[in-house]
């Protein structure tokens, strides 16, 4: 007899009272019937212990299967706390069934100082970190400044991120030893917003979102001799649309829709 993460999960939300999310995609390449749908099903719930909070959850294939064990995708949980103006936490999250390493996030935010600092790494047998970076949010005239330093120890790459918030204008360069780049977004009106971004290697894109109301819409970026990408989204839909371009020649389209259902 066969096996669905659907019923697995439905076992569980009725006995925790969750309520699962089931989302189909199509998956990449051509196929000839349903193979080519890629439904999953996740899970989540939260509850406190003692001045903990605790978050807790499952992503899992819904498609029929004879082994129970493949079903799951990743299994995630998460614990925070407060320390006077600090709220830290602690999520891991691991692939599969595979409890011999976890992804590791470790956060931390001080509401008054405006600061957060994000650690992320793997945790098993031995402990790694692997990225570090922080967050500062400085309120400047009529806007916002926010500092954001990036420190990658898997490859030993550094750089910064600045960027200076207003009503209808957003302005970010990131900057680091080898290259440089500035992106520049603007709220046209209300329906409308632009973003061009420029970087030293001399590569151009142009980003243009269009709101369809009901917080819908249409995202489109243009990398000239590289790639058209448009994103749609039309309430539980999203439609990603990835067209490859040589010079003005389009070379074929990927396509992928997904399907978010709430239970």
């Amino acid at each position: 007899m066969k096996f669905s993460a659907l019923a697995v999960l439905a076992l569980v939300g009725v006995a925790n009272a969750g309520r699962p999310q089931l989302s189909v995609q199509v998956r990449d390449g051509n196929f000839a019937d349903l193979d080519g749908l890629d439904p999953s099903i996740s899970w989540s719930s939260s509850t406190t212990s003692g001045d903990i909070d605790v978050e807790y959850g499952i992503e899992a294939s819904a498609r029929p299967t004879d082994d129970i064990a493949s079903l799951p995708k990743s299994i995630w949980g998460k614990a925070g706390k407060t320390f006077g103006a600090w709220r830290t936490s602690v999520r891991g999250e691991v692939e599969g069934t595979n409890f011999d390493s976890a992804n590791i996030e470790v956060d931390a935010d001080c509401e008054d100082e405006d600061l957060s600092i994000k650690l992320t790494g793997t945790a098993g047998k031995d402990f790694s970190v692997s990225k570090i970076e922080a967050v500062k949010r400085i309120e400047s005239g009529d806007g916002v400044l926010t500092v954001n330093p990036r420190f990658n120890l898997d490859t030993d790459e550094k750089d910064i991120v600045i960027g200076y918030d207003t009503d209808k204008t957003n302005v970010e360069v990131t900057a680091s030893a080898g290259a440089q780049s500035v992106t520049i977004s603007q709220q046209l009106d209300d329906d409308n917003r632009v973003a061009p971004t420029i970087a030293s290697s001399g590569s151009i894109s142009l980003e243009w979102e269009r709101s369809l109301g009901d917080d819908n819409s249409v995202t489109t970026t243009l990398k000239p001799n590289e790639s058209i990408d448009v994103e749609w989204k039309d309430a539980s839909w999203t439609a990603n649309i990835n067209m490859p371009v040589d010079g003005t020649s389009i070379e074929g389209a990927n396509v992928s829709i997904k399907r978010e259902v709430n239970f």
